[in-house]
């Protein structure tokens, strides 16, 4: 039984009410539920959980743990499928509540997979739970707001979807700030001549108190990116802490409270409302931007090619660049944190993820107002047609950055991939305009819930490109160094010839950091050109989705529900 205090009927707004009142609270929560977008702030940490200043043999991968971010919007687009009629029925601020709970509720589960190192406990938690929590919060002020702004479609949307573009721009210093003050140095042992050492399984053991315990060498590149005021070494397994469990824990009481208030911030218009002054346009009037003048139910929608083209343009859209955001301050430290370390620390891949926030959050209105003028079809025209070329120009300068390390490049790689950023986050924010102009306001928070089943699919595919390809490129690189390196040298470093670099590989105690520093002079350090193949993948994807965009065309009158 749902308290009548959260119902729709209990928030209709009075006459004379504000409507420019409605939108902050809309922002405030997907302000909150945005922070997704800096999940990758949280790979290095979970990555290291154990061994701290570096992954230790039973620390999760990368591939891994950038899952948990897959299944989050997985969840988040199956929660606003489902929750869509609910929303119509119930109201946003029952579905805003709804989200709070499970927002907030998501981040305490995860925190206590972190302490326990149960994986599985972050995935039900963040990625389950938190998921469905940001499906619930996504879709609860869109519809309103839509309502609230019928002569401003765009402005409407990108005002609702602004905030979640700029959730990282807000989350990603805060929890950088978190785990830098939860953090807890390991053990330091010395150095690794200093001290008694073997390697079993590919596992760097050192003597300690008579016992052998498990170890980390860390290189001077490890610590720097941890903590520039460690020392380089060997650091016992199990003593320190990232203070991944703390933030986590943090971050969802503080996410909780702040959706609670913007949630018993919302109003809907009364039934017949309309802005002071504006006229619904008819069907004997010209416009660009209304292309069906009538609606469509919900249900008749999935039975229009138009709901397919949309969900393969949005879809294709996303996967371009959300396995890039899950991965983004990775992404930067290997590219170019080899060739310019000097430029590239971790508070610069962490100052990078907040970028991609603020240009996500800046395409969201810019390019959602912008479709009120040029219309949607041609604004998803200049998503395609230009993110092509942006992606394709990613490889280049990476191999460029190889050959000849200055900045320069790395102004280049900056600008295109902010510009990309704000053509994903443009492409959410225009998307339920366009979908009211397709199929009409009345049943628009449905269809556009159940399209967003195009952005769970991105959320795997995304990550899963770009953490296969990343892997086989990885793999092949390692290979190629380790032949370059002789066999005394490489069993010195390493403590196990190089029959065994299967098993080193997989306790990663060689990566290709470390096989860099024991190559011979002048091998090119393969870490930029990682993300090659997965950068021209994105951009045969948007060459599909601008064909499905080109199809797109007013719904046939048989399927417009007949006025009464």
């Amino acid at each position: 039984m749902i308290p009548k205090i959260l119902l729709k009927e209990s928030i209709v707004a009075p006459p004379g009410f504000n409507r420019w009142r409605v939108p902050p609270a809309s922002i405030a929560i997907h302000l909150c539920i945005g922070s997704v977008y800096a999940w990758s702030i949280f790979n290095p940490a979970l990555i290291r959980e154990l061994g701290v200043v570096g992954s230790a043999a039973s620390d999760w991968s990368l591939s891994s743990v950038v899952w948990i971010f897959s299944v989050a919007i997985v969840f988040l687009g199956l929660a606003a499928a489902v929750a869509g009629k609910w929303l119509e029925r119930v109201g946003p601020r029952c579905v805003g509540v709804t989200a709070a709970l499970l927002w907030g509720g998501g981040f305490l589960v995860g925190s206590l997979g972190v302490a326990t190192h149960q994986l599985w406990l972050i995935y039900l938690g963040y990625g389950a739970l938190g998921g469905c929590g940001l499906g619930l919060g996504y879709v609860s002020p869109v519809s309103t707001l839509i309502r609230w702004f019928p002569d401003r479609r765009g402005l409407a949307t990108g005002l609702a979807i602004m905030g979640f573009g700029g959730g990282a721009m807000i989350g990603a210093p805060v929890k950088e700030a978190l785990l830098s003050a939860f953090f807890k140095a390991p053990t330091y042992l010395g150095g690794a001549s200093d001290l008694s050492m073997k390697t079993e399984a590919g596992i760097r053991y050192a003597e300690v108190d008579g016992a052998w315990q498990e170890v980390v060498v860390a290189s001077a590149a490890d610590v720097l990116r941890v903590n520039a005021s460690l020392q380089e070494g060997v650091y016992l397994v199990g003593s320190g802490n990232t203070g991944a469990a703390a933030t986590f824990s943090t971050l969802g009481l503080v996410y909780f409270v702040v959706m609670m208030v913007a949630a018993f911030s919302y109003r809907v218009p009364a039934e017949g409302w309309r802005p002071e002054g504006w006229t619904p346009p008819t069907a004997g009037q010209s416009t660009q931007r209304m292309m069906t003048l009538g609606h469509v139910h919900a249900d008749q929608a999935l039975r229009t090619p138009q709901f397919y083209f949309l969900w393969i343009v949005l879809c294709f859209n996303v996967t371009a660049g959300i396995g890039v955001i899950g991965v983004a301050k990775t992404m930067m430290n290997e590219i170019f944190g080899t060739t310019l370390p000097a430029v590239v620390n971790g508070s610069f891949a962490a100052t990078y993820v907040l970028m991609i926030s603020v240009f996500n959050m800046v395409g969201r209105i810019i390019w959602a107002s912008a479709s009120d003028v040029i219309g949607r079809k041609n604004t998803y025209h200049c998503f395609f047609v230009l993110g092509t070329l942006l992606y394709c120009s990613i490889p280049w300068t990476a191999s460029q950055v190889s050959a000849n390390p200055t900045v320069t490049w790395l102004v280049l790689f900056y600008a295109a991939t902010m510009i990309i950023f704000t053509m994903y986050g443009g492409g959410f924010a225009t998307i339920p305009a366009y979908l009211a102009d397709i199929f009409g306001t009345r049943f628009v928070g449905a269809i556009h819930g159940r399209l967003l089943t195009a952005w769970s699919t991105a959320g795997v595919l995304g990550p899963l490109a770009i953490t296969y390809l990343r892997e086989a490129s990885v793999t092949r690189s390692i290979t190629d160094l380790a032949d370059k390196i002789d066999a005394t040298r490489f069993e010195q470093a390493f403590g196990a010839g190089k029959d065994q670099l299967q098993a080193l590989v997989e306790a990663k105690t060689v990566t290709v950091a470390r096989l860099m520093e024991h190559v011979p002079e002048g091998t090119v350090d393969p870490t930029p050109s990682l993300y090659n193949t997965t950068m021209y993948a994105m951009a045969g994807l948007l060459v599909l989705a601008f064909f499905a965009n080109y199809l797109v065309g007013p719904v046939a009158k048989h399927h417009q529900m007949k006025e009464e």
